[in-house]
């Protein structure tokens, strides 16, 4: 299906995994000029592409991006069981060999390629990243899940139980949280709209995608030194989801050269979407601003980008051998 509207060419597509899964996958690419960069989007728990991520991929397509979504196993979609992710690792397989199908199409050959990840999304942004550290070009990372918030975790009696039982009945919905879209999105309209949206899960989380939510969350803390690519992550101050102190933990212990936060006094974790009209256009304004600067303003080309960072790596060991000798 293809729907052309507002100089944005809007594409649905399924996609069959490693697993034989259906995987629903969308796009909107610019009409009038070729895409000056690509963006893959990676959405957050219980949500989903081509509807509640429309806005922000229209927005950025409009801006002259390429922009790219997948929904995940169990979400949106895409088959499987609805809210229900039995592998975090399968996840991020997923995305990256699709989101590296795009890019190394012929006309995206020459194409800076980042990533977007959405909370549970920008997980999967920084996991993607790990799987190869010098193939992105960046990341916009929109209030990560590098740790669960306090006001969403169960206390540590609660996760060790649950734990055992994810192995015993991992689809059961049976974690206790408070509702997430009531906490998560500041505008009324913006709930009813997501509670509306059957492609959204609205169920207590899965036991098992429970585990696998806090398992991955808490290895990425473990492991922020690892993050290396060029990332811009944006966190509200008033964010109940997931913990704003961990994306200043990001920030500080990233090894990156290029790295920038911003905070938002008084905004929640529903950045992109969730908050007021003017809230949104700052975030965005942010936004842009970082990818024009790296996309556009400095010229470089992928193949450029590249050759230059093989040659500052050259550099960098020649330096360290004579330091050694």
């Amino acid at each position: 299906m293809a729907i052309e509207e507002e100089n944005v060419k809007y594409e649905e597509e399924f996609v069959e995994s490693a697993r034989g899964l259906k995987l629903f996958t969308c796009s909107w690419i610019p009409v009038k000029e070729e895409p000056k960069a690509l963006i893959f989007i990676c959405h957050g728990y219980a949500m989903e592409c081509s509807i509640t991520m429309n806005s922000t991929a229209r927005r950025l397509a409009k801006e002259g991006y390429g922009i790219y979504g997948m929904d995940y196993e169990g979400h949106g979609k895409s088959s499987g069981l609805q809210g229900f992710v039995s592998s975090f690792d399968n996840v991020v397989e997923d995305c990256s060999t699709f989101f590296t199908s795009i890019t190394e199409k012929k006309e995206n050959g020459k194409k800076k390629r980042y990533l977007l990840g959405e909370s549970m999304g920008g997980a999967v942004a920084l996991l993607i990243h790990r799987k190869q550290p010098d193939y992105w070009d960046g990341a916009i990372l929109v209030a990560p899940m590098c740790k669960i918030a306090k006001d969403m975790r169960p206390n540590p009696m609660m996760i060790s139980m649950l734990t055992k039982l994810s192995k015993l009945i991992p689809t059961w919905k049976l974690i206790p949280t408070e509702d997430i879209i009531d906490i998560a999105f500041k505008v009324p309209e913006v709930r009813k709209q997501i509670r509306e949206n059957s492609y959204c899960y609205k169920g207590r989380p899965r036991l098992k995608t429970g585990y696998e939510l806090l398992r991955t969350s808490s290895e990425l803390e473990r492991n922020l030194k690892e993050v290396c690519l060029p990332f811009l992550v944006l966190h509200g101050e008033d964010d109940r989801v997931t913990d704003k102190l961990v994306s200043k933990q990001l920030y500080d212990e990233a090894s990156s050269d290029d790295k920038t936060l911003k905070m938002y006094p008084g905004m929640w974790h529903g950045l992109l979407y969730g908050e007021t009209p003017e809230n949104i256009d700052i975030v965005f304004a942010d936004i842009t601003s970082w990818l024009e600067e790296r996309s556009v303003a400095n010229g470089d080309s992928r193949s450029e980008h590249e050759i230059k960072r093989e040659n500052d790596g050259l550099l960098e060991a020649k330096q360290q051998q004579e330091s050694s000798d």
